[in-house]
């Protein structure tokens, strides 16, 4: 188990330096994703291949997996896009959002009940992002940016899990990042073509921060997190993963000195989110206890 737990937190400190190394990588946005996603991609592949294990799969649903990578390649442009424009501190704190979102579009989607509670906990991390943006305006773009980074992550969140319930983590997470690559390739000169720019090949020192955001930031934290899963429950992991914001932002502190840049609008609106996160972790923790109790009690 204490095995179990430090790769989980390894995993999701891997996932939180992956917004450092999209302000060290010089390309922009959409070139980082493709080449992060090309690395991904072939890496996956190539384990894949020179592994025993084979695992079947539907091509309806390698379709539907393909559709939900285009979804999570625009949220990494998104992502990446809201931290060249603003800062690794106010890009993860946007991405906060991300509850609010699932808790409107989830219903929407899947058809289910809304529940205020959670709608609740997400106006109140929204409410902490307009207090930024309202104070930080040269963030704005930034921020929006972010915002819409946070919507596709509910979105591709969402879709996720009926396919999850068919298939591997695995194998859903190596179709989809193909998806995501074959989707980018395509609409890649048309992005460039509207967003210009004179970087388009990765120097040496792109080219390194590369591999570590390929290797280590995904495909290691992808593998210790399943890992984590063996032995770990579900539960736990996911709410784990509400650290991977904090890491991130304390590294950019560390690395950046951000938090010297940063006004009194951004601290206040952070409170707020984070006063979010904890109410939602809270009632989150103690809606599965009471599942256990309740499960304890009938089995008796």
């Amino acid at each position: 188990m204490k095995k179990a737990l430090i790769s989980l937190h390894v995993s999701i400190f891997l996932a939180g330096f992956t917004a450092i190394l999209g302000k060290l990588i010089t390309l922009n946005e959409a070139l980082l994703t493709w080449y992060r996603l090309l690395i991904t991609v072939a890496t996956m592949w190539l384990i894949y291949l020179f592994s025993r294990k084979r695992v079947g799969i539907s091509k309806s649903d390698i379709w539907k997996i393909f559709g939900v990578g285009a979804i999570v390649a625009l949220h990494w442009i998104a992502f990446y896009a809201s931290i060249k424009y603003a800062n690794v501190s106010v890009a993860l704190v946007t991405f906060s959002s991300v509850g609010f979102f699932t808790a409107v579009l989830e219903p929407l989607f899947l058809k289910k009940k809304f529940r205020m509670i959670e709608v609740l906990f997400g106006l109140i991390a929204m409410a902490g992002i307009l207090v930024i943006f309202h104070f930080d305006t040269e963030y704005k773009t930034g921020i929006i940016a972010g915002i819409l980074a946070a919507i596709l992550a509910a979105v591709f969140t969402i879709f996720n899990k009926p396919l999850l319930k068919r298939n591997s983590a695995e194998t859903v997470t190596r179709y989809e990042l193909t998806g995501g690559f074959f989707f980018l390739t395509l609409i890649l000169p048309g992005y460039l073509y509207l967003f210009p720019t004179n970087n388009i090949i990765p120097g040496f020192a792109d080219l390194g921060w590369l591999l570590i955001l390929a290797w280590f930031c995904t495909v290691l934290s992808f593998t210790l997190s399943l890992k984590a899963l063996e032995k770990i429950s579900a539960f736990t992991v996911n709410l784990s993963y509400n650290l991977e914001p904090v890491y991130g932002i304390l590294l950019a502190f560390i690395i950046f000195k951000e938090n010297k840049s940063l006004t009194t609008g951004f601290w206040a609106g952070l409170s707020l989110i984070a006063f979010s996160v904890v109410l939602q972790t809270v009632m989150v923790y103690r809606s599965r206890v009471g599942k256990i109790n309740n499960t304890q009690r009938n089995s008796a």
